[in-house]
């Protein structure tokens, strides 16, 4: 089992809630193949979407649903500081995660996170565990609790 998905299966653990991300047969590195795999709507797909403060230079998550797009200057205004397209070497330093298989839990170090209010739509949606293949079912509400994420609007 991969380190990054043993993280996100341990952050869930911790915070009482047993859920076992599933192996996909195909890539879910995009919001669109991990739909067509969960079979559900687009919408329920909670992608991260991670930019890099331009002030702070800390990476800054946007747990969007997956139809959505992060609009900067909206991203920029809730998050109080410039942003950037955040690259695959801050992504990996701060989250622990590749591109493709960023999780929105289980980060290596404490990262600022914004929540689309439209996941919270839905009873269940899905999102990485911390590989190209592994997603898992959540209640947005659980997530939204978990993270402790902000709730904002930052969509295009």
């Amino acid at each position: 089992m991969s380190k990054s998905l043993t993280r996100v299966i341990r952050a869930l653990a911790e915070q009482g809630v047993q859920i076992t991300p599933l192996e996909m047969g195909e890539q879910t590195r995009t919001a669109q193949q991990a739909a067509e795999a969960a079979g559900c709507a687009l919408d329920q797909i909670a992608k991260s979407v991670i930019f890099a403060g331009q002030d702070s230079g800390r990476a800054i998550l946007f747990i969007t649903a997956g139809g959505h797009q992060v609009e900067n200057a909206k991203a920029s205004h809730v998050a109080g500081e410039p942003l950037a397209k955040a690259d695959a070497g801050l992504i990996r330093a701060q989250t622990g995660f590749a591109i493709g298989g960023v999780a929105p839990i289980g980060h290596l170090s404490p990262v600022r996170a914004f929540f689309d209010p439209r996941l919270l739509d839905f009873t269940e949606i899905w999102a990485a565990a911390g590989t190209p293949r592994h997603i898992f079912p959540i209640a947005p509400q659980q997530l939204l609790q978990i993270y402790g994420a902000q709730l904002a609007d930052f969509i295009a």
